[in-house]
């Protein structure tokens, strides 16, 4: 280990900063956040280091080994190679930590990369060797540690007193700490209802966990929203359909337990009731349940039942939405669902309705200025454009099948109401599909970006 990692407290602790330019700006609003007190040393100094604090000084001066005298912490931060060498000498002599700026040879202490959900701080460093790869890791973090930890942390805080009184004991307290973590409790602070998290804090409840239901986006696994990443990296289980890519799974915690709960048309499904009673149960093991489905949870993606259902057990939820097919797949392929040229409403039907017929109010349907997007609606192709142009929309509208948008399997294919049937069977294309019927499909963005079209 070439630098110990420490977290260093400076507040209200005088800081030497040496330099006025760019690289000491960002040093100085960084150091000004920890709460030091900055005397910076520069000829010409190129910020207002007052704006960041009104006890900051700046020494309109060149760098003299004395500056260091009394300093906790020295930063060198010039594109001068001689004042940065005669800084950290200077700040050595003295046995004070000093920096210098993308020169840890001069250095005995770095700046790390930081996520700040202050009170909660992560730092990642690369001793130096790559400021890149120390940015990059921090990106990953990033996109890791949810914001709301704050208020956990917060929390946290204002209960440990109580926490320690209740339970003297350090093992028992630290237990109950992590079971508080893996259940509902962990859920409400991080929604600031501190006086629901008590309940799981000092009268925890054994055997009740939490189900999350929460839309996995229509197939690329970068389109993942922030949530549903951080809920996988925590699920006990993970229940999840014939929409949901394996790469998506594989950003999911590696030891979680995962359970297909699919339904294929044709194929041996599992019963939505089976569904709804298996996430009860679950949940009534105490285990923390995600509930993974293609697109958004309550676009034609049944969450509602699967939400009445734990409301009538009394479980615990949360609702992640998605990225929902419509959006994403017309996204990728070009096609803008409203344009003010060809479109001002769109509407999402389903292909597939409960009675298992495409039955629709196909009057309304025809109405010009609006964009039809069909989900689940591949097997009833024919009939959606034969009772489109039975109900009156003309037979030159134009339609695109879109088969496994946003992947890198995607295929599209585009015609009219009358061809399309046609190109799709001999196309292929393999569900799940979106078909988008309008005006918008005229647009210049969109053949060029369409994978594949037949003529």
């Amino acid at each position: 280990m070439d630098f110990l990692p420490l977290h260093f407290n400076l507040r209200g602790a005088p800081v030497l900063l040496v330099g006025g330019g760019e690289i000491a700006r960002r040093k100085a609003v960084l150091i000004s956040e920890a709460g030091a007190v900055l005397v910076c040393v520069a000829p010409k100094l190129e910020f207002d280091l007052t704006a960041l604090s009104a006890d900051h000084a700046w020494r309109e001066k060149t760098f003299e080994a004395a500056d260091v005298m009394g300093m906790r912490l020295v930063v060198a931060a010039t594109d001068d190679a001689v004042v940065n060498e005669a800084v950290s000498r200077a700040a050595q002599a003295q046995n004070l930590p000093v920096n210098v700026v993308d020169q840890p040879n001069l250095s005995t202490v770095i700046f790390p990369a930081i996520v700040n959900r202050s009170p909660v701080l992560l730092s990642v460093g690369t001793g130096g060797s790559s400021p890149v790869l120390t940015r990059y890791l921090r990106e990953q973090l990033e996109a890791l540690v949810p914001q709301s930890l704050v208020r956990v942390a917060a929390y946290l805080k204002s209960r440990r007193p109580r926490l320690k009184a209740v339970i003297p004991d350090i093992r028992t307290r630290r237990i109950t700490t992590e079971a508080f973590f893996a259940g509902p409790g962990f859920s409400h602070a991080e929604a600031g209802e501190d006086d629901l998290a008590d309940g799981y804090l000092f009268e925890p409840t054994q055997g009740v966990g939490e189900v999350f239901l929460v839309g996995a986006g229509p197939g690329d696994p970068d389109l993942l929203t922030l949530k549903a990443l951080q809920l996988l990296q925590r699920a006990d289980v993970i229940l999840y359909d014939n929409l949901v890519s394996a790469k998506v799974l594989d950003r999911a915690r590696r030891d979680a337990t995962f359970e297909y709960v699919g339904k294929q048309s044709g194929l041996n499904s599992t019963p939505q009731n089976s569904i709804n009673a298996r996430l009860v149960t679950l949940a009534r093991q105490g285990l923390r349940v995600v509930r993974l489905k293609g697109g958004d949870p309550f676009i034609f993606g049944r969450g509602g039942e699967e939400l009445a259902e734990l409301i009538e057990a009394g479980i615990a939820f949360q609702v992640v939405p998605g990225i929902t097919a419509a959006s994403g797949c017309a996204a990728y392929a070009g096609i803008p669902l409203t344009h003010r040229d060809y479109a001002q409403s769109v509407r999402f039907v389903t292909g597939h309705p409960k009675n298992a017929s495409v039955d629709l109010p196909w009057h309304e349907m025809v109405s010009p200025g609006q964009t039809l997007v069909f989900y689940m609606g591949l097997g009833g192709l024919s009939e959606i454009c034969t009772q489109l142009i039975r109900h009156g929309k003309a037979v030159e509208t134009p339609v695109a099948v879109i088969s496994k948008g946003t992947t890198p399997e995607s295929v599209s294919v585009m015609g009219d109401l009358e061809t399309t049937p046609g190109l799709v069977a001999r196309a292929q294309l393999p569900s799940p599909t979106l078909i988008i019927v309008g005006e918008v499909l005229r647009a210049p963005s969109v053949r060029p970006l369409l994978v594949k079209a037949i003529d």
